[in-house]
């Protein structure tokens, strides 16, 4: 009989197949998260002329999304550390798809609003759940490479999303832009019966079957047998999830983490729903106005690929500081107008320290706490976050409403960053779960015994 630690085997695998279907799974779940994210912006425009809405109106539909999100977030983050994290991905992917599709049915900003909720309790809980499971079969050496180019699907959906709305929109209208977001609900059988539940949820289950198929693909190399014997590294045990953030000496960590996920998605939502109403504010007309929402999710692509592979390299945390500091930066220079390459490159360079440092914190985030509660770390720093998420549509009509000038809406949105620069700055590297499997899993963890 040998004791087979779980952990070990898959930190030491080497990427394969499995690997491989997992990480182009995630990115198609992860690719409609996107779409949705920048849909919103992208119709705002002429649902506000369709609807004759407000700028504070526009802002405060925008919350409900984000409002869903929060809830969904902390809800389905906890609800996966329980019931695993593959049935909840199949959840929320059910709730995001079928309401998002049905805002293309809506009549009253009413009905949409509700829609929208809807979604984002869905939108919220998936996130958390597929980069968590994710970082569950990551190879040790790549984990922050391998969330990344998942992450790397926000940004295309959020490509997507405006690229339908110049070529769609004139000849289909605003409402085929969410018909297209009931495409994954065809897909949800397969990926269902696709995607793996994670070692450790199978391990505390006793599901030792599944747990071999599962370790099987992902280090071929190592026989299993019935009668060996499975354990997993683990931290304090808690009957309360939540407990567990604050435990190991983690406290000002998730603190910080929370504060660092509220500054910056207050960023995200807040440049996605309303720079395109900006830019036209400025001057550009609404396609030209949509093609800078296409720059700052293409600057966010390369920012999370480059920075995702230095982080495997230098540091999660060497990474992120300085690269929200730069989008700070980035953010404010944009508000001073300039020739159209500086303006493209600024909006590429915001894209890549909001959007694509946001990808990156979450990679960090699952590596720095445990298997049992990572979901739920996950879940609760992107549902603070979302509160950071409603707070950015609402403060971009605000200012829009009390009419100041383009560049004190851009210094607004700037702010932020610094702050989340500086709270990642204080979190303690040495208290990472990923630091302590390095420390505490021997070379011999794997032993022979007799049966």
């Amino acid at each position: 009989m040998k004791t087979i630690n779980s952990a070990e085997i898959i930190a030491n695998s080497k990427f394969n197949r499995f690997h491989l279907g997992l990480l182009i799974w995630s990115f198609f779940i992860i690719l409609f998260d996107g779409y949705d994210l920048v849909v919103y912006g992208t119709v705002l425009p002429v649902l506000i002329e369709k609807w004759n809405l407000t700028s504070v109106e526009a802002g405060a539909i925008g919350t409900y999304g984000l409002f869903g999100m929060m809830f969904g977030a902390i809800l389905f983050g906890t609800l996966a550390d329980r019931i695993g994290r593959k049935n909840v991905i199949a959840i929320t992917f059910l709730f995001f798809s079928l309401f998002t599709l049905l805002c293309g049915f809506a009549e009253t900003p009413t009905m949409f609003s509700t829609f929208r909720f809807l979604a984002g309790l869905g939108l919220g809980g998936i996130m958390p759940n597929v980069i968590a499971l994710l970082t569950d079969y990551a190879p040790k050496t790549m984990r922050s490479m391998i969330v990344s180019i998942v992450l790397c699907g926000y940004s295309v959906g959020g490509i997507l999303a405006p690229l339908f709305g110049i070529f769609l929109m004139p000849k289909f209208g605003w409402e085929s832009i969410f018909w297209f977001a009931g495409l994954p609900l065809v897909i949800l059988p397969i990926m269902y019966k696709q995607l793996p539940e994670t070692a450790s949820h199978l391990i505390r289950t006793g599901k030792k079957d599944q747990l071999i198929a599962t370790l099987s693909k992902v280090s071929p190399g190592v026989s299993f047998q019935q009668n060996d014997e499975f354990v997993e590294l683990r931290g304090k045990e808690t009957k309360v999830p939540i407990m567990g953030l604050f435990q190991d000496k983690r406290a000002l960590s998730t603190v910080m983490f929370w504060i660092a996920f509220f500054s910056c998605l207050l960023m995200v939502y807040g440049l996605n729903t309303w720079l395109p109403k900006l830019m036209i504010d400025a001057g550009y007309g609404l396609n030209s106005s949509l093609a800078f929402l296409i720059t700052l999710q293409g600057g966010a692509i390369i920012g999370t690929l480059i920075i995702g592979r230095l982080c495997d390299r230098y540091g999660s945390k060497r990474m992120l500081v300085p690269m929200y500091a730069s989008g700070a930066i980035a953010l404010t220079l944009l508000g001073f107008g300039g020739n159209s390459f500086m303006i493209y490159l600024l909006v590429a360079i915001a894209g890549a320290a909001t959007i694509g440092a946001q990808n990156i914190v979450q990679a960090y985030v699952s590596q720095y706490y445990p298997p049992s509660v990572r979901s739920t770390a996950l879940g609760m720093a992107s549902g603070i976050g979302r509160i950071g998420g409603m707070l950015g549509p609402l403060l971009g009509g605000f200012l829009l409403s009390v009419s100041l000038p383009i560049h004190l809406n851009f210094i607004a949105f700037a702010i932020p960053g610094l702050f989340a620069a500086a709270a990642l700055a204080i979190v303690p590297v040495k208290n990472a779960y990923s630091n302590k499997v390095v420390i505490d899993i021997k070379p011999d963890s794997i032993n022979d015994t007799a049966s």
